[in-house]
């Protein structure tokens, strides 16, 4: 038997998933919290969760899996030296200091293009030129880059879901001219390939240590919700997913490419369709700044999902939003905060369901399909109080992904058309 492995790392930790070549029956599921914030985990603490996966998967299923793929949290980015270690620390998904490039970026880059973000994979590559470890780096590469790196053992590889924010060319599959104009050592920048190509067969001595099959291939990952979209189910224009994560990000099927830096909206490639989107810095994190996860399952069974909560708030962990208002220095607004936990607690899902509605009345109204329908991945999903919540600000039906972790998606990434090889 042929099986897959598709490992997931998000903000809060490592999943992973192996699938049969039928897809259907999910074979194995282990995962590794993070017990650090998201700023204190280091790439030491990356390689020790992949191989701790991998580990916790039965020895007689490591021994039939064929291909591994990996996502990772989008624009999440390091710089490494030749042999593939870190030379500092990596900037996360969320890490704005780009913005100080950002004058110099607008005056190369297309209007509205989507690197034109403090967040996005190139604003962080040239802030990344003034520090003093910048002269030991050889390659730039996303986490999940260099996570598949540590099983492969090929330096400067990427795929084109991964390098968008690098400033990738989706559409013409290769990096823009203008880039040049940026002075970016070329060597820096990895190759890009399809998401799902196989890379190179598991470094031998890898194989050896964890039982796996010498021939298993290491294939191109993605971000961490294309992975939620792919596991979702959604196939057609006007079905979108969003994931209800540490944040909260949008991705609805189109057939037409919407782009646009000023709103923190940027479509990756999908097939013949594209996949458009953005990402919210509210969402779950912000809830558990509040509430533990029983009193968050408790006291959504206390609200009344059906009336609408007067409290208009933008919950934020820190200053600064990408999507649907793209501003690094958008405050958060948690006041007034009601003595009764039901009542705040109602506040925030109603206010971060108003943020989701915004975003996808702004992707339809920039020419993406019209919403149809609305899969949801992440752990929000199993809160039928929100969904409810959702549902009625969304005014589309509001059902769960098929599949809800984002390393389903991975190892179907991972299986791609190698089960008829």
């Amino acid at each position: 038997m042929n099986l897959y492995l598709g490992i997931d790392f998000g903000t809060s930790g490592g999943r992973g998933v192996v699938i049969d070549e039928e897809a259907s029956c999910i074979q194995a599921e282990v995962r590794y919290p993070f017990h650090d914030s998201p700023d204190a985990v280091t790439p030491k603490i990356w390689q020790e969760a992949l191989f701790a996966l991998v580990e916790q998967i039965p020895d007689q299923l490591r021994r039939e899996i064929k291909a591994i793929a990996i996502n990772g949290t989008s624009s999440t980015v390091l710089l490494v030296d030749a042999a593939g270690n870190p030379v500092d620390a990596p900037l996360l998904y969320n890490d704005a200091r780009g913005s100080c490039v950002l004058e110099h970026l607008r005056s190369i880059a297309p209007p509205n293009h989507t690197v034109l973000s403090a967040t996005s994979s190139l604003a962080k590559l040239l802030w990344m030129r003034q520090l003093p470890s910048f002269s030991e780096a050889r390659y730039f590469l996303h986490q999940a880059d260099w996570l598949a790196f540590l099983l492969h053992g090929q330096l400067g590889i990427s795929d084109y879901h991964n390098a968008l924010k690098l400033g990738y060319d989706v559409e013409k599959l290769k990096y823009p001219e203008w880039q040049e104009l940026l002075e970016i050592p070329i060597q820096l920048l990895p190759k890009v390939l399809s998401p799902g190509t196989p890379i190179a067969q598991l470094r031998p001595e890898i194989a050896d240590k964890f039982g796996l099959r010498r021939d298993c291939l290491v294939c191109a990952g993605t971000t961490d919700s294309i992975a939620a979209f792919l596991a979702s189910g959604a196939k057609l224009p006007g079905e979108a997913v969003t994931s209800l994560g540490s944040t909260l990000v949008l991705k609805l099927l189109s057939r037409t490419r919407v782009e646009d830096a000023r709103y923190g909206i940027y479509s990756h490639r999908l097939g013949d369709l594209w996949l458009t989107g953005g990402a919210s810095n509210t969402g779950g994190a912000v809830l558990k700044q509040f509430f533990t996860n029983a009193e968050l399952a408790s006291l959504s069974r206390k609200i009344d999902a059906s009336k609408a909560s007067e409290l208009d708030y933008y919950p934020l962990l820190k200053v600064g939003d990408r999507f649907p208002i793209n501003d690094p220095n958008l405050p958060p607004r948690l006041e007034p905060r009601p003595d009764n936990p039901v009542e705040f607690l109602h506040g925030l899902l109603e206010s971060i369901a108003r943020i989701e509605a915004r975003g996808y009345e702004l992707l339809q109204q920039m020419g993406a399909d019209k919403l149809s329908r609305v899969y949801t991945a992440g752990g929000g999903a199993a809160n039928d109080t929100w969904t409810a919540i959702r549902a009625r600000h969304l005014q589309v039906p509001v059902v769960a992904s098929v599949y809800t972790e984002a390393a389903y998606g991975t190892a179907l990434l991972a299986m791609g058309d190698r089960k008829r090889g």
